[in-house]
C-alpha cells in the first residue's frame, strides 16, 4: 500500500468499491469520480479491492480533495505464499458451520426456506471468520478438518472436476473472505457506508453493516452476479474433467454452479443489509428483486450528465454528416469490438469514404486487442479501422457522425448519454437500457422521437445496415440528432442525479449510529 495515499482517522462516507475507481477509466469510475466531485461537505474513504496488485496500472484519477482516506486491498495476492503452513487440527464445531453452508451452496436449492437457511449460515460464519472469531484462516487452509471437509464434498460430485482443481477453487472462493473481514475490523471510523456493486465489495458491505450497525446504500450499475455468471460460463480457467459419456450438453457443469451460486449469495448478503437498494433502470431493478431484493427497498435512479459540458460541440461539426463511425470504450470482450470491425466491411463496400474510429483504453487484454487488429487486417480495413486510444470527448464528438455499441452487455452507458448531448445519433445493441435511452421509456418519453437505432446482437449485418440508414439521410440523422438533445436534457441531467443522491446520503447520515 503506498505511503502516498491520503490517510484519515474517520470520515463521513466510505465508498466500497471493486475493480474499478481510481484505477480503471470509464463506466462505473467516472460516475464515483461525479459523485465524489458533487459533495464537497462530505468527506470520503474509499476502500479499493483488486484481484492482485500486478493487474493495476497508476491511478486514472486525481483524487479530490474530499477523499481524506484511500486503502487498497488485493484479494488474490496472498495465494501463492512460500511460507510453510503450520498444520493444525481444527475446531470440529465451528468447521461444521462451514460444512452446513457449503452443502447449501451444492444443493442450488432456491426456496423461501432455504433462501433463509443460507442467510443465517453465511451470518453465523461471518462471526467465526472474525480476527478475534473461533474459525482463523490457517485452520481453513491448513487443518485437518478442512481437507476432511473439502474431500467429502469432492466425493458426491467426483468426476467434475479433478480433485485437484476442486481443493484450489474451494480454497479461492473462500479465502477473501478472511481478508474483508480483517478490513472490516482495522477500516477506520465512518457514518455511512456506500458500495458500488454486490460481489466482495457487497459482502464487505454486509459485514460493516452488521458489525457497526451502520447504514449501507447498495448501486448496482450493471447486476454483478449477472456479469459474473456470463465470465465464469465463457471461462476456460473453469475445466470439465467429465468425459464424453458422462455430460449432457444443456447442463452447466457442477464446478460452474459452485461459483455462480457463491456470487448469488454474496449478492443476497449484501441486498440483506442495504437499503436503498439503486439500480440504473426499471429492467435491473426487476432483477435485482428476482435476486432475493425486497422490492421496497430497491429504486431508480438513472446516470447523468453535465449538459454544458456538451453543448457547444453540436455547432462545431461540419455541415455535412462526418462519415465516421465511433466506438467508444474499453477494447475488451464485453464491448465485442469485433463485431463493430466486421459491420465496416458492409458499410465500407457501399460507403468507401466510411471510417470506423475506436477510442478507448487497451490495456486491460492485450491479447483481445491483438485478436481485433489480426481481423481488421483479415477483412482488409487497415485504412478505414483505427485504433485511437483514450481521446477527449470535447476534441471527438464534433468530428464523428455516430457513436456505436457493439456490446454484449451495459447498464445506462454514459456514451449514450454524452453523444445524445453533443448531437450525435447512436446505433447500439439491445442491451441494458439502450432500447430505453434510444427510443424513450414512457410515451411522454417516446414522443420525443428516437435518437437512433436498436439491433440485435452478435450482427454485424444488423449494425452495418442500421449504420448506413443514418450515414446516408440527412434528414433521419438531424430527427435523430433533436431527439437525443431533448432526450437527454429533460431526463438524464447532472442535476436531477445529484439532488437524488443527496437526498439519500443527508437520510442516510441522519440515521446513522456513528457521531460526526
Amino acid at each position: 500500500m503506498s505511503d502516498t495515499h491520503p490517510k484519515a482517522e474517520r470520515a463521513d462516507i466510505a465508498l466500497l468499491l471493486e475493480g474499478t475507481y481510481p484505477y480503471i477509466s470509464g463506466g462505473v469510475s467516472s460516475w464515483v469520480h461525479q459523485i465524489l466531485a458533487a459533495y464537497p461537505q462530505h468527506t470520503f474513504a474509499i476502500v479499493f479491492l483488486g484481484s492482485r496488485r500486478e493487474d493495476y496500472g497508476n491511478f486514472r484519477y486525481t483524487l479530490p480533495d474530499n477523499v481524506v482516506h484511500f486503502e487498497e486491498h488485493y484479494l488474490y495476492d496472498s495465494l501463492n505464499s512460500k511460507q510453510q503452513p503450520e498444520p493444525t487440527k481444527g475446531s470440529a464445531k465451528d468447521f461444521e458451520k462451514v460444512k452446513e453452508l457449503l452443502q447449501s451452496f451444492e444443493t442450488f436449492n432456491d426456496s423461501k426456506e432455504a433462501r433463509q437457511k443460507i442467510l443465517a449460515e453465511i451470518q453465523a460464519i461471518t462471526q467465526e471468520i472474525r480476527p478475534q472469531g473461533g474459525l482463523p484462516l490457517n485452520d481453513f487452509m491448513h487443518s485437518e478438518q478442512a481437507w476432511n471437509l473439502i474431500r467429502d464434498s469432492y466425493h458426491r460430485y467426483c468426476t467434475d472436476p479433478s480433485f485437484v482443481d476442486f481443493f484450489w477453487t474451494v480454497r479461492i472462493m473462500f479465502k477473501p473472505l478472511w481478508l474483508l473481514s480483517e478490513i472490516a475490523e482495522n477500516l477506520i471510523p465512518v457514518r455511512v457506508l456506500h458500495t458500488v456493486s454486490t460481489g466482495y465489495a457487497g459482502f464487505l458491505g454486509g459485514l460493516l453493516h452488521h458489525q457497526r450497525q451502520l447504514p449501507l446504500i447498495l448501486s448496482e450499475h450493471g447486476i454483478y452476479t449477472k456479469e459474473r455468471q456470463i465470465d465464469l460460463l465463457k471461462s476456460s480457467w473453469i475445466r470439465d474433467n467429465r468425459n464424453l459419456f458422462q455430460r449432457d450438453p444443456m447442463e452447466v457443469s457442477f464446478f460452474r454452479q459452485l461459483w455462480i451460486h457463491f456470487f448469488e449469495w454474496m449478492g443476497r448478503f449484501c441486498y440483506d443489509a442495504a437499503n436503498p437498494i439503486i439500480a440504473l433502470y426499471e429492467t435491473n431493478r426487476l432483477r435485482q428483486i428476482s435476486d432475493g431484493a425486497d422490492p421496497e427497498r430497491t429504486r431508480n435512479i438513472p446516470n447523468g450528465i453535465r449538459i454544458e459540458r456538451f453543448a457547444p460541440l453540436r455547432s462545431m461539426r461540419p455541415p455535412n454528416i462526418p462519415p465516421v463511425l465511433c466506438l467508444i470504450g474499453r477494447v475488451v470482450p464485453i464491448k465485442d469490438i469485433k463485431t463493430f470491425i466486421r459491420s465496416m466491411r458492409r458499410v465500407v463496400n457501399r460507403l468507401p469514404r466510411a471510417q470506423a474510429w475506436i477510442a478507448g483504453p487497451m490495456e486491460e487484454d492485450p491479447a483481445y486487442v491483438q485478436e481485433c487488429r489480426n481481423l481488421v487486417s483479415s477483412l482488409d480495413l487497415q485504412e478505414q479501422v483505427k485504433f485511437l486510444g483514450m481521446q477527449r470527448l470535447e476534441e471527438l464528438m464534433p468530428q464523428i457522425g455516430l457513436v456505436v455499441l457493439s456490446s454484449v452487455s451495459e447498464a445506462l452507458p454514459l456514451v449514450i448519454l454524452e453523444a445524445q448531448a453533443a448531437g450525435v445519433p447512436i446505433v447500439s445493441t439491445d442491451v441494458g437500457s439502450c432500447r430505453q435511452l434510444i427510443n424513450g421509456l414512457d410515451l411522454a418519453d417516446q414522443a420525443l422521437g428516437s435518437c437512433g437505432r436498436i439491433v440485435g446482437i452478435a450482427n454485424p449485418e444488423a449494425l452495418a445496415d442500421a449504420s448506413l440508414e443514418l450515414l446516408s439521410n440527412p434528414h433521419q440523422w438531424q430527427q435523430a440528432s433533436a431527439a437525443g438533445i431533448a432526450r437527454v436534457e429533460r431526463y438524464y441531467t447532472d442535476t436531477l442525479l445529484f439532488e437524488r443522491y443527496r437526498q439519500i446520503y443527508d437520510n442516510a447520515l441522519e440515521h446513522s449510529r456513528e457521531p460526526r
